[in-house]
């Protein structure tokens, strides 16, 4: 069937009507060839029966019968595909190009299924060198020496020909081409897994980046809802201000207005007293009867008992300073109001810590629920393990952060002495201390009862208007932010800024020495309350 297909053009296996390898092929009378369903479709149009071809007549439809050569010729064809855009096509095909299924390497050509037959039966063809068809196969010669490249110079990393390895590449590591592939596809294989491994970061980035995102829109829908609230807090704060001066305007004015009718109607009925003294001095200056008049003129001479007016009058109220009053007012409501926002804003970052008693130095005393910690006047025998503080009053949190915002609360009511903060994870914890950021704390203490100070090196004093009972620790680690709150002023005490943070950051407590019992109230972490509201008194 091989030999019988060399002989054959692929044109003779396609059906005159659908021009395609047939299906069901059958002859008809005259001799020709067709798909079943083609010439039946054919006639079942056309009337009378003729063949397509040769046109010949048939009065009745004629007897089909099926052509057994032609049907296994033409799947025998259809199995060898017909070369497509991007394939090798096969050299040796005349016409119609078949797809090849190899390249030799010393014919320099490629080869569809029936041409490649020698190559696979022939003695000498066999020994020929064949590969996946690649088209090109000039370029697989030397152009120097028109040798096949079949090898591979390991020092100038280039595919050479037996006559390069005389000539040019003398003395170098060469390989044949088999070994050299092998190598460098290992190492393509080693490549590609490092690729992946940059895809697979790169896409953890891609979740980390929607994550963030995601994120960011939870933060800027809270943040939106949190700013119309302010805004309509301080929108009917101003409202509110704006009533109570118009109000005081207005009742300057009603004042005013009462005194003058006051004025008024005094004056008012004074005219008419008068005016009826006059009419009756009228009345009896028109009298004829001598005695009438001078027996009633005594009580009509004198005048009827008035008010003096002269240094009486209405003065238009004073507004000089009305309005400034007014708006330094609010200016002090929104203040208040905005640092209760501020509070409330970052009170939502809060966290539940406890104390770590591995941390703890020997002389503290920690509760069973590790909230609250005090010092006390025994020191206790317990391992020297790496975290534990071993010279001064400390214990952190067993809780640490590397990232995002955290929040907490300590009560420190009615102790004389505190540090609060938060701690590198790499800070000396044996022997004397000295907090500052430098050294990894970023602190504020109380000493003395009322020396408040932030150890920022050099130290800063601070200016408190009240003693702090509770105060507010708030950690922002991408912005570098640690800042201090006096949670029932909701007032800000201080701030470390522009912290560059690269350790993990925990929370850290001194209740420092008990001073004979001065300094003995415990230092209590306290859950949040997010108690504070705007428009709260």
């Amino acid at each position: 069937m091989s030999a019988a297909s060399c002989l054959l053009t692929e044109d003779q296996f396609l059906c005159s009507i659908c021009l395609d390898v047939f299906t069901d092929p059958v002859s008809i009378p005259c001799g020709h060839n067709f798909c079943k369903t083609c010439i039946t479709q054919h006639w079942d149009i056309n009337v009378p029966q003729k063949c397509p071809n040769c046109k010949e007549v048939f009065y009745r439809r004629p007897e089909m019968r099926v052509n057994t050569f032609i049907s296994e010729m033409a799947a025998h064809s259809s199995e060898q595909q017909v070369s497509k855009p991007g394939e090798v096509p096969c050299d040796d095909c005349a016409g119609t190009k078949l797809k090849a299924l190899k390249s030799c390497l010393v014919c320099l050509a490629s080869y569809c299924e029936t041409h490649l037959e020698p190559h696979l039966t022939m003695s000498g063809l066999k020994r020929h060198q064949l590969i996946d068809p690649v088209e090109n196969l000039e370029d697989r010669m030397c152009t120097k020496h028109d040798k096949l490249l079949e090898l591979f110079c390991k020092t100038d990393q280039m595919c050479v020909c037996m006559l390069c390895t005389v000539l040019d590449h003398q003395g170098h590591s060469v390989v044949p081409l088999k070994e050299g592939y092998k190598r460098k596809k290992a190492e393509l294989g080693k490549t590609d897994a490092e690729i992946q491994q940059m895809i697979q970061k790169r896409r953890l980035k891609i979740e980390e980046m929607k994550r963030s995102v995601e994120l960011s829109n939870k933060d800027a829908d809270r943040e939106i809802a949190a700013g119309v609230q302010v805004f309509s807090a301080l929108k009917e704060s101003v409202e509110r201000s704006q009533a109570e001066l118009i109000d005081t305007i207005k009742e300057k004015q009603r004042e005013t207005e009462k005194q003058a009718e006051g004025f008024i109607k005094e004056l008012e009925q004074e005219i008419s007293e008068l005016e009826k003294r006059s009419s009756e001095v009228e009345q009896l200056s028109q009298s004829e009867d001598h005695l009438h008049l001078l027996q009633s003129f005594p009580s009509l001479n004198a005048a009827p008992p008035t008010k003096d007016w002269t240094g009486v009058s209405v003065h238009p109220p004073s507004y000089e300073g009305t309005v400034v009053r007014a708006v330094n007012q609010l200016e002090e409501t929104l203040s208040k109001q905005m640092k209760k926002v501020e509070l409330k804003r970052v009170q939502q970052y809060a966290v539940d810590l406890t104390l770590d008693p591995n941390t703890a130095h020997p002389s503290l005393i920690l509760s069973d629920n590790g909230k609250q910690v005090n010092c006390g006047d025994v020191k206790k025998k317990l391992p020297d393990n790496p975290e534990r503080f071993n010279y001064h009053s400390i214990v952190l949190s067993k809780q640490s952060f590397s990232s995002g915002r955290f929040y907490y609360e300590v009560q420190v009511k009615e102790k004389t002495k505190w540090d609060l903060g938060v701690a590198s994870e790499s800070i000396n914890r044996k022997g004397k201390i000295t907090p500052s950021p430098q050294n990894g704390y970023w602190t504020i203490c109380l000493r003395n009862k009322n020396e408040y100070k932030a150890p920022a090196g050099p130290s800063v004093s601070l200016s408190l208007k009240c003693r702090p009972e509770k105060v507010g620790v708030f950690v922002d680690y991408e912005e570098g932010l640690v800042s201090f709150y006096d949670v029932d002023a909701a007032a800000l005490i201080y701030s470390f800024t522009g912290c560059c943070f690269t350790q993990k950051l925990y929370p850290y407590f001194s209740p420092c020495v008990n001073d004979g019992g001065k300094n003995s109230a415990p230092l209590i972490i306290s859950p949040v309350s997010h108690r504070i509201y705007l428009n709260d008194d």
